[in-house]
């Protein structure tokens, strides 16, 4: 098997710092897939769901080998889906644009800097099956993180098991932050931990009440473990990891676009058991995180505001139309997870079918272009390609729509985002 180039003695003295409890009793093969599933975090984009179907049909390591030693379509097919159920047509051009996605992220010095940083910052790599992962993130299927970088105490991880995901807007008003406050010390004392974004706004007061009320609570980043973001979040998130932790399924290196903030939202709604919305504007980023959650079958509540108040449209938006449940205070909200004790009329989460209305509409594609373009930096498609992980094909596609609606443009050295207005 191939590991980028990189010997097994190599590997066997990146990856022990990297476990929780060290792995220097583990064989050759369980290093080289633990060196793989991390090695594929820097290759796949968060949720990629070509990269979910081939390492669980091949296994980490060897999916990574077919991928450095070009394997065909066919040959891939034959091992993801050898009864041939699903339509080979559909699954093979879905393949082969993947490889065209990963191919230019194939780099030894990237894998070796980002375990590299690791190490030197004290992370830890958790994958299915350790004691440190938070299983709820394995209802996503196909769409599930390979891998999780994490900084903080294990005692954190295990506590997801039982947690609330308290999200919310940037834009937080005092009112938003006082019913933030009260909800999340009203859940820590009632044994819960805490799980959210560590973004401004509602994100960071859930935090900052958890941690001031001696409680567990975790924070999912966009980005890699070696840059926190936001940047003024900086102390907010080392006091997290000192009792909590810090999550993210992206290496050291990787930045923070919008793209990943969607996708990051999947596991905050999925590593703990129910999602509360506090305060929220009718297109808040964090409905994306409700329609996660209801689509996973998770229990959704949502705090009313006033009426009048563009800041909680979004909430009211929930109540209305997508079945979340009306919660005012932290003993409702631990009724989502505890209905014996309010009467079986309060056991029932959100439905699936408010799963596909809640979700924020947006063309993933675009997204991920725009992220990968710069205001003032001409880029070429191939390097968008590869900041993006996008296929260069699809990238062109992409940047055709963009430049008929006006939001990107070409030069003669490549492609700028538009300024907007």
């Amino acid at each position: 098997m191939q590991n980028l180039g990189i010997t097994e003695r190599e590997i066997a003295g990146l990856l022990p710092p990297l476990r929780a409890r060290g792995d220097t009793a583990a064989s050759a093969g369980e290093l080289a897939e633990l060196f793989a599933r991390a090695t594929w975090t820097g290759i796949a984009e968060p949720g990629d769901r070509a990269a979910g179907l081939l390492v669980t049909a091949l296994g980490a390591h060897r999916a990574l080998a077919a991928l450095i030693e070009r394997w065909p379509v066919e040959r891939l097919l034959a091992e993801v889906d050898p009864a041939e159920r699903a339509g080979r047509g559909a699954l093979g051009r879905e393949l082969n644009d993947a490889l065209e996605r990963w191919r230019p992220r194939l780099n030894s010095a990237a894998a070796v800097r980002a375990l590299q940083g690791a190490v030197r910052l004290g992370c830890r790599l958790a994958v299915p099956g350790d004691a440190e992962w938070p299983t709820g993130v394995d209802d996503l299927g196909v769409h599930a993180p390979l891998a999780l970088w994490w900084r903080g105490q294990p005692e954190a991880m295990a506590a997801m098991r039982r947690s609330f995901a308290l999200v919310g807007a940037r834009a937080a008003t005092g009112y938003g932050e006082h019913i933030t406050m009260e909800a999340s010390a009203g859940l820590v004392d009632r044994g819960f931990a805490i799980v959210s974004g560590a973004a401004y706004g509602i994100d960071g007061t859930a935090h900052r009440a958890a941690l001031a009320s001696n409680g567990v609570t975790v924070a999912f980043l966009a980005g890699g473990l070696d840059r926190f973001y936001p940047s003024g979040h900086d102390a907010l998130l080392h006091s997290i990891a000192a009792t909590g932790a810090v999550i993210s399924e992206l290496p050291c290196g990787a930045s923070p676009t919008r793209w990943r903030f969607l996708q990051r939202n999947r596991l905050i709604a999925t590593a703990s058991q129910a999602t509360v919305v506090l305060e929220a504007g009718h297109r808040s980023g964090s409905l994306n995180t409700a329609g996660h959650a209801a689509a996973a079958g998770r229990p959704l509540g949502a705090v009313p505001g006033p009426v009048t108040s563009p800041a909680s449209a979004g909430c009211h938006r929930l109540l209305r139309d997508y079945d979340a449940r009306c919660v005012t205070n932290a003993a409702e909200m631990a009724e989502l997870l505890e209905p014996d004790a309010a009467g079986p009329e309060l056991s029932s989460a959100a439905s699936p079918a408010a799963a596909g209305r809640s979700r924020v509409q947006a063309t993933p594609e675009q997204l991920r272009v725009l992220d990968a373009l710069s205001t003032r930096s001409a880029r070429g498609v191939g390097d968008i390609a590869v900041r993006s992980g996008m296929a260069p094909n699809s990238v062109i596609a992409t940047l055709g729509v963009l430049e008929l609606e006006g939001r990107a443009r070409e030069d003669e050295r490549g492609w700028l985002r538009r300024q907007p207005g």
